[in-house]
């Protein structure tokens, strides 16, 4: 979904059952639907969660200023949402969200600074083989929303999907050639090209990786005819 209302069945019904604290809130946590990266957490009332699902977009409650905020309504860094969870309690939200810009009023992609963070090398020695793609894949999300100057990947969104897609082809292209040369080197970098920048179209078109995995279940899981 990337505008217009979110419709959840009985909506009212369903924030009565919800278990708001005292001062009636509930913690919100945000999470880009593409990426899974956890962005931003904030609090919501009544008012702010009914705001939120008319509108289609993020809305809280100010617990210092004491009144709603519609996230992005001075930055243009709106979220528009996909789906919405309650946790077992009842008791906080999660929203998996489509942002339009970094989340942080610093700035940045997300409120959450690593406190450590392992290398990719280091998790690859761990048995995590694929989380240099979990790491690009969040990468690529951070540089889509923050747009850093003379990062080449701004330059991608910022030319947008025919600069995209004429770079998957060019790519796909050298992989083929290494493949024909028989050249191992060649063939692993021209495949580390050609996997980023399929990163960069999945995540230009709001695809997350995580559907075409599910494909790839499904196909595996499918009988023999």
């Amino acid at each position: 979904m990337t505008a217009g209302k979110y419709t959840v069945a009985n909506a009212d019904q369903w924030a009565e059952q919800l278990k708001w604290d005292e001062n009636g809130l509930l913690p919100a946590i945000v999470q880009d639907a593409v990426s899974k990266e956890v962005l931003m957490m904030a609090y919501m009332n009544k008012e702010s969660l009914a705001k939120t699902l008319e509108t289609g977009e993020t809305w809280f409650w100010s617990r210092s200023r004491k009144e709603l905020w519609h996230k992005g309504a001075t930055s243009g860094n709106i979220q528009c949402i996909v789906e919405l969870y309650q946790d077992c309690d009842q008791d906080t939200l999660l929203i998996h969200v489509v942002p339009a810009g970094p989340a942080c009023h610093n700035g940045t992609y997300s409120c959450f600074v690593p406190a450590g963070e392992r290398s990719a090398q280091d998790s690859a020695e761990t048995g995590d083989r694929y989380a240099i793609l979990n790491r690009l894949e969040q990468v690529i999300a951070e540089r889509e929303a923050e747009m850093p100057e003379g990062a080449y990947t701004t330059y991608l969104f910022e030319k947008g999907v025919d600069k995209i897609l004429k770079k998957v082809g060019e790519e796909a292209a050298e992989v083929i050639i290494a493949a024909k040369n028989r050249d191992a080197a060649e063939l692993s970098n021209e495949s580390a090209d050609l996997l980023f920048h399929w990163l960069v179209l999945l995540r230009e078109q709001k695809l997350p990786i995580d559907e075409v995995l599910a494909v790839l279940r499904s196909r595996h899981g499918q009988k023999k005819q």
